[in-house]
Parts: C-alpha cells; sequence; structure tokens
C-alpha cells in the first residue's frame, strides 16, 4: 500500500467515524446544555458556590461572570507556578520565572495552552494536575458555554435572558468532557500511552545507558488535550512523543477526539433553534473548508516541494517515521483547523507551501470546526456577515434564523473578526520594528514566518508553534501573553452583545425575500466570504513568508 492510498483510507475512515457520532453526540450535548433536572452531584456544587440554578442571566451578566471566573484562574495559575517549588509532587523543580508563569497562567485559561517550556523539566505533576489539567476543562467548557448563549440568542425572542454561566459551566464539564475524556484515556492507555505517577523507568534498553525518566499522568493529559482542543502536553514534543502518542490508530483517535466535540455542535445549535436543517447547513461549511484543507495539505507535502524533500524523495525532515508524510499532515491541519495546538510533527519543516496551510487554517478563524465553542459562534458570526452581505446585494434588510440583521448586530459582528487580524499583523510588525525577530532561527521569508506564525497561533488561541524561534524571553512571553488575552476575551463580549441583541427582538416572519439558510447557496456564500475576507487580511503578509519561499 503506498503512502498516498493510505492516507486516503485514514481520511475517509475518519470522516466516518464523524457522521456517525454526529447526531448521538450532539443530542447528547443538547440534552445536557437544555436540561432543568440537576443532578445531585450539580446540587450540591450550585449549594457550595451559591448559585440559583433556575436564574437567568443577561447578557452583561453572563459577560462578567466569563470574565470573572477566568481572572480568579489566571490569578490562581499564576500563584501555583510560582510557590510550586512548596508543593507536593513538584519532583524538585525551581518556581516558574515571572513571564513565564504569566504566559502560560494566560494561555490555560485561555483555552490556548502556547508552552514557551518544555512542560516535562519544568512543572511538578501537581501543577500538571492541579493547575494545567483543569484548566484543560474549564476554559474548553467555557467556550462552549458562550456558544450555547449565542445560539440561545437566535433560538430566544422579546427577552434579555441567556441562561446561566455558572450552571452552563458545571454541566459541560460533568455532562460532556469529563465523561468522554475517562473513555479517551482509557482507550489511549490501551494503545500504550504510559499513565502513573512514579519515577524511575528504566529506559536503559533504549538509551544504552542507565537513564531513567520520571512518568506522570500523560493518558488522562493527551485525552483532555485532544478533547478540550489545546495543545499544553505533558512532553515537550507533544503528540510526537512515543510515550503520548505510540501508533497510527492512537494518532487516528486523538484526530477523532481533536474534531469530536466541533463537528457535533451544529447539531446542538440545530436542535436549539428548533431546524435541524440549520445544524446541517453549518456543519456542511465547517466540512467542506475542513475537507479543503487536509486535501491541500497532504498534496503539498506528498509533492514535496523544495530542493531537499525532492533530494531524498519525501518530505520526511521533522516528521515521525511512524506516521510517514500524509498522517502528519493530516493531523498538522487537524491541528490548526481547531484550536488544538498539538503537533505531531515538526510544522517548521514541513515544506513552504504545506507550513502556509497551517497558518491560512488559523487566519480563517479557526471555524473549520473550530475550538471547542469558539469554532460554532465564530462560524455564526461569519453567516452573519455572509447574509448581511446577501442583504446589501438584493437591497433588502438582511435576515437570519427569524432576526433582523441592523447596523447593532453587524458592529458586534464586524468587531469581532477585527480584533484578530489586527493583533496578528501589529504584533508581527512589532516584533520587527523592536528588532525581536533575532530570535528566530532563519532569516529571510522563512524568518518572518516564524514570527507570523507565533502571533497567528497566540491571537487566535491555537497554542501550536512553528518552531525555530526563542519565545521564552520577557518581550515574547508578555506580547503573546496580550494576544492570547485579548483575542480570547475581546471577541468573547461581542459574541455575548451580539446574543443579547438578538434575544431581545421579535421574531421576524419569513418572506418571499429571506434568504434560505439551509441551502447549498448560503453554504457556498459562507465557505466563498470565509475565505475572501482571510485573503483580503492576510494576502500580503503570506505573500512576504510562505509563498514568496515557495516560489
Amino acid at each position: 500500500m503506498t503512502m498516498t492510498t493510505a492516507g486516503v483510507i485514514f481520511v475517509l475512515t475518519l470522516v466516518a467515524a464523524l457522521v456517525a457520532v454526529y447526531k448521538p453526540f450532539g443530542d447528547h450535548m443538547f440534552r445536557a446544555v437544555s436540561g432543568t433536572k440537576q443532578s445531585r452531584v450539580e446540587r450540591g456544587i450550585f449549594r457550595l458556590v451559591g448559585v440559583n440554578p433556575a436564574a437567568e442571566q443577561s447578557w452583561g451578566v453572563y459577560a462578567r461572570s466569563v470574565l470573572a471566573f477566568s481572572a480568579v484562574s489566571i490569578l490562581f495559575l499564576y500563584l501555583f507556578q510560582r510557590v510550586q517549588n512548596h508543593l507536593w509532587l513538584s519532583l524538585g523543580f525551581d518556581p516558574v520565572v515571572p513571564h513565564g508563569a504569566w504566559n502560560t497562567a494566560v494561555s490555560f485559561v485561555t483555552n490556548t495552552n502556547w508552552q514557551s517550556y518544555s512542560g516535562e523539566s519544568t512543572m511538578g505533576h501537581l501543577v500538571q494536575m492541579a493547575g494545567l489539567a483543569v484548566q484543560n476543562f474549564v476554559s474548553a467548557a467555557v467556550g462552549i458555554a458562550v456558544a450555547v448563549a449565542l445560539v440561545r440568542g437566535f433560538a430566544r425572542s422579546r427577552t434579555g435572558q441567556l441562561g446561566n454561566f455558572w450552571v452552563d459551566l458545571t454541566r459541560i464539564v460533568l455532562r460532556i468532557l469529563l465523561p468522554i475524556a475517562v473513555l479517551g484515556a482509557i482507550a489511549l492507555m490501551i494503545g500504550g500511552v504510559v499513565q502513573n505517577l512514579s519515577g524511575g523507568t528504566d529506559v536503559s534498553t533504549l538509551t544504552g545507558g542507565t537513564q531513567t525518566i520520571t512518568g506522570g499522568p500523560v493518558a488522562s493529559q493527551e485525552v483532555i488535550k485532544e478533547l478540550g482542543t489545546n495543545g499544553g502536553g505533558f512532553y515537550n514534543v507533544n503528540s510526537a512523543h512515543p510515550f503520548e502518542n505510540p501508533t497510527t490508530w492512537t494518532n487516528w483517535l486523538e484526530i477523532f477526539l481533536i474534531f469530536l466535540i466541533p463537528f457535533s455542535l451544529p447539531r446542538v445549535f440545530g436542535r436549539m433553534v428548533g431546524q435541524n436543517r440549520q445544524g446541517y447547513a453549518i456543519a456542511a461549511v465547517m466540512g467542506i473548508l475542513a475537507f479543503l484543507s487536509v486535501a491541500i495539505t497532504n498534496i503539498f507535502e506528498l509533492a514535496g516541494h523544495g530542493t531537499v524533500p525532492q533530494a531524498v524523495g519525501a518530505a520526511m525532515e521533522g516528521k515521525e517515521v511512524r506516521f510517514d508524510v500524509s498522517n502528519s499532515a493530516t493531523f498538522a491541519a487537524a491541528t490548526t483547523l481547531t484550536s488544538t495546538g498539538a503537533v505531531n510533527s515538526f510544522h517548521d519543516s514541513f515544506t513552504s507551501l504545506g507550513g502556509m496551510m497551517t497558518m491560512v487554517n488559523m487566519m480563517l478563524g479557526e471555524v473549520a470546526p473550530g475550538g471547542t465553542g469558539s469554532g460554532l459562534y465564530g462560524l455564526l458570526i461569519l453567516a452573519v456577515i455572509t447574509v448581511f452581505v446577501a442583504g446589501l446585494m438584493v437591497g433588502r434588510t438582511p435576515e437570519y434564523l427569524g432576526k433582523k440583521i441592523g447596523s447593532r448586530e453587524i458592529k458586534f459582528a464586524s468587531l469581532y473578526f477585527l480584533i484578530t487580524p489586527i493583533m496578528v499583523l501589529v504584533g508581527t510588525a512589532a516584533a520587527f520594528a523592536t528588532g525581536n525577530n533575532s530570535t528566530a532561527l532563519n532569516v529571510g521569508p522563512h524568518g518572518l514566518s516564524e514570527v507570523l506564525y507565533a502571533f497567528t497561533s497566540a491571537s487566535n488561541n491555537n497554542g501550536s508553534a512553528f518552531g525555530g524561534i526563542t519565545v521564552n524571553t520577557t518581550w515574547w512571553d508578555t506580547a503573546l501573553g496580550l494576544c492570547m488575552l485579548l483575542g480570547r476575551f475581546l471577541p468573547l463580549i461581542f459574541v455575548l452583545a451580539l446574543a443579547g441583541s438578538l434575544a431581545r427582538q421579535a421574531p421576524t416572519p419569513a418572506s418571499e425575500g429571506t434568504l434560505p439558510t439551509h441551502r447549498p447557496l448560503f453554504i457556498g456564500m459562507v465557505v466563498g466570504v470565509t475565505v475572501v475576507l482571510v485573503a483580503l487580511t492576510f494576502l500580503p503578509a503570506l505573500a512576504l513568508g510562505p509563498l514568496a519561499e515557495g516560489l
């Protein structure tokens, strides 16, 4: 079997599995976020924190709850790292330096999980488990909660209430993330991913010496990383490490887990607005963009464009032999199409055009299918922009799901879309203007690509790294931390403000002039608007970096 054939089978089985779970898992998530009954554990949590589960919140209160929870989480995680040398299971590690602790705290709370350090040699077990892994859960749950709040804005009328953030957060963690994480961790352990808390595993047979390694809660962190679409790994090389991703089928499983929640959330959207076909339309947009990206990335990598790949016969530099080119390219596309950030290969060693695709995936706004929750609300924002453009073309007030898209709504949508490109391009320019691009391993177009990738990853809350650039300095930790912070919470505020504006509207009956938003025409329009907006925004930067290198 050729590498190309194996890659095609790999992708097709992945698509089949995602199609199979779309309805049952989407229905499960719908019941989790829409049910009214509370479990005994949930009632205990609500009493402990003083939350009335029957009380709902306006968009402003919901937003303040998200921001308050996140602010406390950042402070706690920062302090946790700074005093880790005094904690149990610290493994003798020193406290994390202030700028590194700030960057890491912001990174994990914003669902980015960018790591400017080697996890296994910097963090003790307690900080890894009670600090980083906990944020893997709750930061992912925050994204889903905000997406659900936006959908409620479409589904409800003449109300200012969008649900209760604390109830949503608790249910999502207990009913969705924890059960799947347990099952996924068991599957990965069966596949060979280690799970222990003891040091002293003898690897002398592998190294020819008497070296020992320290184990850790790798299996559980690995599945939390993939399920929560976070890139933080226990080992510095992430899913390229055989302890985190031993075989081809664990590689397949991790990609499946990366896509599971984001691709199933459109089903929740369809159920909540009472039109499953609307969910299918959003899922179709995600699927088209994702399939095109995976296919193009594979084509660029399998073609081996470049002098060295052509000379040796394949673009294997920076890739694990057990995964080959195609499975590495598919993983790279999956991790950058979502906000995962995990890697099983060195993106900096991809071909120039293959590496460009990993950046383009993030520049799309990570909506195909995007992060847990953030992908859905990002694509719904693009759908709002699309119906507005369509309304301008025919001279009618645009409508989406019975809600008019007026000046207030389009302002929120536009601000959401503009925030991330501003941070990416301004951050990249600032790095060159201040001379901090000198930490890049390369010069010329590839050096620009390394800097551009770093800011694209941070601002889009992805967390993957192009590699080849040193970012554990005070300037880089501060700059990228600000990009992660603003890239997460400014768009989130605009999403909730849009949800509140939509929820207060009275329903608008469909008429002959209403654009059907469940048909292939609309699906194609959303795909086109997404691609055009990204091309107009980022093409000049890409032309100076990966495109110039590729040509």
